[in-house]
């Protein structure tokens, strides 16, 4: 996300200077180090490239400040379980006078985010992604947290929550979708509540959130909104950057249920509702809100005649 995105939002601003005094007050041994923004920058945290091997994540907003501990305390414990690289921690800094919530210090890992070039093989990035999702949802559970305000209720039940947000976007770009059709999707998920045995579940798969090394998927980031509950909402990305054949690919690999798919279509289209009918910035990456609508409701009535 663009930094005057951030900022219009009203997002807590950070820069260089700060990070620079939060470094010598609290981990001195890093202050030396060159300091500089991400160009590809996420909506959750301003992240800096601290040296050639560390990164600092700081929270935009109070919204997101439980979310830097709970890093520091899980991704140790599920890296070894998972056929990828995930964040690894290294400290966990405190807020003080100049910043109000607890930020952290990464080992840096390479790679870039997925676009949209020629040469990537799509087909493979979902397979891969999808074996990654299924070797976390295997992960034992047990303690983990539920989801709440902590990751935006990722893993709970989406219409319970969200379902009056998801009405209320849709009156408000009525006149741009079919309404009935996506109300269908809605109600669908809303008959089909999760049964299963609570899973970790990432959160957010999002095109900004994977990291490619010589064209294979090689780290997932930012478990920021990770939690143990239903991991429907990690089958979102399906819409967001896979087509066709590709999604067919993620489908078929991740093997999750008709139930399963049936609270991921409404996931995708209560995200895509909410930014539609708010006219919010989307990665340039990612399918455009409008398409997402058309294409769940379109999947829902092949399934549901």
């Amino acid at each position: 996300m663009k930094r005057s995105d951030k900022l219009k939002a009203g997002k807590h601003d950070v820069d260089a200077t700060l990070v620079r005094r939060l470094l010598l007050g609290q981990f001195p041994q890093f202050a030396h180090l060159d300091i500089q923004p991400l160009e590809e920058d996420g909506w959750d945290n301003w992240t800096f490239r601290l040296g050639s091997d560390f990164k600092v994540r700081l929270p935009t907003d109070a919204a997101y400040a439980e979310q830097a501990a709970k890093e520091f305390e899980r991704l140790p414990r599920l890296a070894p379980y998972l056929p990828l690289a995930i964040p690894r921690p290294v400290a966990l800094g405190e807020p003080d006078a100049d910043y109000p919530w607890p930020w952290s210090i990464y080992e840096w890992i390479p790679g870039k985010p997925p676009g949209r070039q020629a040469a990537l093989d799509l087909v493979r990035l979902a397979g891969d992604l999808a074996g990654f999702l299924k070797s976390l949802w295997a992960i034992d559970s047990v303690g983990g947290p539920s989801p709440g305000a902590h990751n935006f209720h990722r893993g709970g039940d989406l219409i319970a929550i969200y379902g009056g947000e998801a009405r209320a976007a849709l009156a408000r770009i009525a006149e741009r979708i079919d309404v009935e059709g996506a109300i269908r999707v809605l109600d669908q998920a809303n008959a089909m509540p999760f049964h299963g045995s609570p899973c970790w579940l990432h959160g957010d798969i999002a095109v900004g959130n994977l990291l490619l090394e010589d064209g294979r998927l090689s780290a997932v980031i930012d478990f920021g909104s990770s939690a143990v509950g239903d991991p429907a909402c990690d089958l979102v990305i399906s819409w967001l950057f896979f087509d066709g054949e590709s999604r067919a690919r993620f489908r078929d690999v991740v093997t999750a249920d008709d139930d399963c798919w049936a609270r991921a279509r409404a996931w995708a289209l209560w995200k895509a509702a909410i930014v539609l009918a708010a006219d919010s910035p989307v990665h340039p990456d990612e399918a455009q809100p409008l398409h997402v609508i058309e294409t769940v409701i379109r999947e829902h009535r092949q399934q549901f005649p």
